[in-house]
């Protein structure tokens, strides 16, 4: 007889997860909270049914496996190169200013200086789950901050190793050897290249295999291989587990594979995240918490506004706008899990008092509580800073770029959208401007000899320079609603007679952007889905007026518009 208390204590995480998920979103509230929630009604400290953390914690790990190889299918190499900045300088930067303000956090919990610095490490890791889960939730992982605060999370996920390394100079045990720290280096340089290599060769030719003989089970077996056997590897040597997830991901995003293995791990990844978070609510102890909420508190504030502060600040340094530092700091400021692994590690080396890890773990559940609401006032606080500036300073190249164009289309945004919208306009012959603030992007067009200029569309001096007085079209395609938002108010603004086309990344965005004052939106999820019933109806014989007004009602009722303005 099999024992069947590791399927009972999964089945009943689940269920509570599902009811808390559910509450949650009832309460309008991100699900994760309720996941939590869940945790600590069917945890050892509260009445009722009990589970513990030991089994579930493990299975746990997987949701953040899952989660982090996802994450590398949906970025790839080059990606992650255009990052480079943000994670080699960026990363550490901001491990090192976080911990700054452990000694002053110190002095209200009556630590030592060197348990305030280990306490600053300790909240200086964010949640890589928590932060792509609200991300993912607003439709902003590909946004510009989206992209740097995955970039930090990476940097903060390699920075666990020399941490872990550097203990025993806080707990005053014996001294770090650099020659740790190099080795550390250099293995994780081995796996870069091992899985890289990897990727381009063995894994596209084994999932081909099973891709020839149509065998989902195959398939999706030969993925969760590659998944979770690099995460292990890299946990063997010493690096963490997620990291060797993202990077077998990051692998298999060069691959022609890449969709379809994005489709079979996406159920998994949710799954066994939810079950994350429940892992998490175990640990807290409601009881114990109760008497020190002044100091949980305090901690909360210190994460919330000093490591929002301390991400902005760095991520300024780099060279990006303020606004995309400011996001990007708000959307990391939480306690990620990589905290509870150290704050333990601290308690068992007497780095740390036992009592201030239970702060730890109430200090996560307040910041990941606060997560998603902290950004979602950061972003209105910016918008609303933004629309009450007559004059934004933008740095822009080819100032005159737009002088001498007339009729012309100003596209905001040279992601995919933005080429395909210009590549159409070149093939007619008719006149365009593109603005985008990749650098490397507006050299390629420069050399291409396309009208480009370099600036932040949400810039009123920027927009002044595009000759939007003369455009007969402005296509605002960034891939940050918040910016594509701003964009349409402040061209609305200074042209009121300005024809604007705007893409929405949600049902929501798009009700946002027509009351911003888009003259048509355009969703692309939706568009897609009009696709394909225009060819399954045309399937059916269905063509002609009828199939127009079929197409026309759906966009109608979506756009909530009239027909006739399409």
């Amino acid at each position: 007889m099999t024992d069947s208390h590791l399927v009972l204590e999964l089945a009943l995480a689940w269920a509570a997860a599902f009811v808390g998920g559910l509450v949650a979103q009832r309460l309008r509230q991100p699900p994760i909270v309720g996941y939590l929630l869940a945790g600590m009604v069917i945890g050892p400290f509260t009445p009722g049914p009990v589970i513990h953390n030991g089994e579930i914690g493990v299975l746990a790990q997987i949701g953040v496996a899952f989660l982090m190889f996802a994450l590398g299918v949906e970025f790839s190499f080059p990606e992650l190169r255009d990052l480079g900045r943000v994670v080699i300088l960026g990363g550490p930067l901001q491990v090192l200013g976080t911990m700054a303000l452990g000694p002053l956090i110190a002095i209200p919990l009556h630590l030592s200086l060197r348990q305030g610095l280990f306490l600053g490490g300790v909240l200086a890791l964010s949640s890589t789950v928590v932060a792509l889960k609200v991300l993912m939730g607003r439709g902003e992982l590909q946004s510009p901050y989206g992209r740097i605060a995955v970039g930090l999370l990476i940097a903060q996920d390699l920075a666990v190793v020399p941490l872990v390394i550097l203990l025993p100079i806080l707990s005053g045990g014996e001294a770090v050897h650099l020659v740790d720290l190099l080795l550390i280096a250099v293995k994780a340089a081995a796996v870069m290249v091992g899985v890289y290599v990897v990727g381009i060769r063995l894994a596209p030719w084994l999932l081909s295999h099973a891709a020839l003989g149509r065998s989902r089970e195959l398939f999706l077996l030969g993925v969760v291989a590659l998944a979770l056997g690099t995460a292990l590897l890299t946990q063997e040597i010493g690096l963490s587990l997620a990291f060797g997830a993202f990077l077998a991901g990051l692998a298999i995003a060069e691959s022609t594979y890449r969709t379809q293995v994005l489709a079979e791990i996406l159920p998994l990844r949710d799954l066994f995240t939810a079950l994350f978070f429940v892992s998490v609510g175990l640990m807290i102890d409601p009881g114990s918490l109760a008497p020190r909420l002044g100091m949980i508190g305090l901690l909360a504030c210190a994460v919330l506004l000093g490591k929002t502060a301390v991400v902005s600040a760095v991520v300024k340094l780099l060279g990006v706008p303020l606004r995309t530092a400011l996001l990007a700091g708000a959307s990391m400021a939480q306690v990620g899990e990589f905290s509870f692994v150290l704050g333990a590690l601290g308690v068992q080396t007497g780095a740390l008092p036992r009592s201030v890890f239970s702060l730890i773990l109430g200090t996560a559940l307040v910041t990941i509580v606060l997560s998603a609401p902290l950004l979602t006032a950061v972003t209105a606080a910016v918008e609303r800073v933004a629309r009450g500036r007559r004059v934004e300073v933008g740095v822009f190249n080819g100032a005159s770029a737009g002088g001498e164009l007339t009729d012309h289309t100003v596209i905001c945004g040279y992601g995919r959208v933005g080429r395909e919208v210009a590549s159409a306009l070149k093939e007619h012959n008719l006149p365009y401007l593109v603005l985008e603030r990749n650098p490397a992007i507006v050299e390629e067009l420069q050399q291409e000899g396309v009208p480009v200029i370099f600036g932040d569309a949400t810039s009123r001096v920027v927009l002044e320079h595009a000759g939007l007085e003369r455009a007969a079209l402005i296509a605002v395609l960034l891939p940050d609603p918040a910016a594509g938002e701003l964009v349409t108010i402040l061209a609305r603004e200074m042209y009121p007679e300005l024809d604007i086309l705007a893409r929405a990344a949600t049902e929501e965005g798009a009700e946002r952007l027509r009351q911003a004052g888009a003259t048509r939106v355009v969703q692309p999820e939706f568009e897609a889905g009009v696709a394909v019933v225009g060819y399954a109806l045309r399937r059916y014989g269905l063509s002609g007026p009828d199939l127009a007004r079929t197409v026309l009602g759906r966009r109608a009722r979506y756009y909530n518009i009239s027909n006739r303005t399409w």
